[in-house]
């Protein structure tokens, strides 16, 4: 891998309107209708490019229930949410999720393809498989496809799109008025994939932006999450509870990809990221006792409930052990749930102490600016992050981060001053793929 010292801290920012915990809609400075709010976006994206962050993310999934997080009850689409914040914004990645599931390849190829477009190559798509078995009734399906199947169909849609993305070859539009040619014919490809869950024709009727192709990201955990993410992501989203738990799944995922032949630095690891910040460490860690004495159990349940397609655990005993479920689908959120399950056996916790472990953002980030940048160079000196996705809701929380942890990091040499690049690929260091049928002229004039 790259020394240390090339490498750079990467930062994104999570837009979570009024939250996805319970409580975040409850602070009096954020606006209550901050999820569909669109200046509520701009504003915070303009913010955060402000403080040169590589991008910001917004997060989707197509089921909910009276139950679900504020932010997931009421929100925008992410597409049209990125293509009003790319008008508002030049430098900062936008990266949404789509689901592989449930839309087809030349949707999703379209639709990130014009966002790249119109951000002149800042997009980047959240490759998702959508973990909540209710999502296949709003989808006109009355089973959702199975686990491995869901996976398997992901990467084949992946290749369907990236193989449009590639329709014409960069110089395939001499516009040349003189001759009267718009388009070099034989720079323009069909696919023409037939495949076991896709049959696409293409071409599609858009070129390549300067980027060349949307960054990919993905987040599953599960094996067969981390052996896509391996394949096919440039960067990946975790929620590694600790520094060693972030330090393993780091270590897991760069071999794996390093096991397809693929360059393990190409993959950017960026574990969520909720600091508690105060003035002292002393204050932090009195902020965070008091909010962990206000959190609702019941709330909890529910959040752990979800990595289980919303399972009702209010049911059982919450001072007895966490209960069997042997019984209860695993088809959801599986990687989640079954860590979940894993370690409450091997802890041997009850309901309860599983509710506040699991069904929170957990966080071993609390201190002062400087306890917290030290910790984020902990990790990321330690491999366990090439950086961090900041979850954005309550104001004050983003803007102490931003104007009082960054300005340390930067003067630590760990993340940029200035932004170097115009694109989410120069952002993150990665380059641009070359269109695979340029690629193959190139091959063939070299024999």
């Amino acid at each position: 891998m790259a020394d240390t010292a090339q490498r750079q801290l990467h930062l994104g920012a999570i837009l979570e309107g009024v939250g996805a915990d319970h409580v975040s809609w409850l602070d009096p400075e954020l606006p209550g209708d901050a999820s569909i709010d669109i200046d509520w976006y701009i504003d915070n994206a303009r913010a955060a490019e402000a403080a040169k962050f590589d991008l910001v993310f917004i997060v989707d999934s197509p089921f909910i229930t009276p139950d679900t997080a504020p932010h997931f009850l009421n929100r925008l689409e992410p597409l049209t949410l990125l293509s009003a914040v790319a008008a508002s914004t030049s430098r900062i990645g936008l990266v949404g999720t789509l689901t592989t599931s449930y839309w087809e390849p030349y949707n999703v190829a379209r639709q990130f393809g014009s966002l790249d477009q119109i951000s002149r190559g800042r997009a980047g798509w959240n490759v998702v498989t959508t973990g909540l078995e209710g999502a296949a009734r709003n989808y006109g399906r009355e089973e959702h496809f199975d686990h491995k199947l869901r996976y398997a169909r992901a990467r084949e849609f992946v290749d369907v799109v990236q193989g449009l993305w590639d329709s014409y070859e960069d110089d395939a539009f001499p516009r040349d008025r003189e001759a009267r040619i718009f388009l070099d014919k034989a720079k323009q490809h069909r696919l023409d994939h037939k495949g076991a869950h896709f049959s696409v024709a293409g071409p599609l009727a858009l070129s390549r932006s300067p980027q060349g192709q949307p960054v990919i990201f993905q987040a599953g955990d599960s094996k067969e999450g981390r052996n896509l993410g391996a394949a096919i992501a440039e960067g990946t989203f975790t929620s590694a509870e600790d520094f060693e738990t972030g330090r393993a799944y780091y270590a897991d995922i760069k071999a794996r990809a390093a096991a397809l032949g693929r360059n393990p630095d190409l993959i950017k690891v960026l574990p969520g990221l909720a600091p508690i910040i105060a003035e002292t460490d002393e204050e932090a860690q009195a902020i965070a006792a008091a909010a962990q004495e206000a959190l609702d159990v019941g709330k909890l349940l529910v959040q752990i409930g979800r990595a289980f397609n919303y399972h009702d655990f209010s049911r059982y005993d919450l001072d007895a052990p966490f209960p069997d479920l042997s019984g209860v689908t695993l088809n959801s959120y599986k990687g989640h749930a079954e860590r979940i399950i894993r370690v409450a056996r091997e802890e041997g916790l009850t309901l309860r102490q599983a509710a506040y472990r699991f069904g929170q953002w957990r966080t071993d980030f609390v201190g002062s600016p400087e306890t917290i940048a030290d910790e984020i160079e902990r990790w990321f000196t330690g491999r366990a992050a090439d950086g961090f996705l900041l979850r954005v809701t309550r104001p004050k929380d983003f803007r102490l981060f931003r104007e009082r942890v960054v300005p340390i990091l930067q003067a630590r040499g760990l993340f940029r001053d200035d932004y170097a690049h115009r694109t989410l690929r120069g952002h993150l260091g990665l380059p641009v793929p070359e269109n695979r049928h340029a690629r193959e002229q190139h091959a063939i004039a070299a024999e």
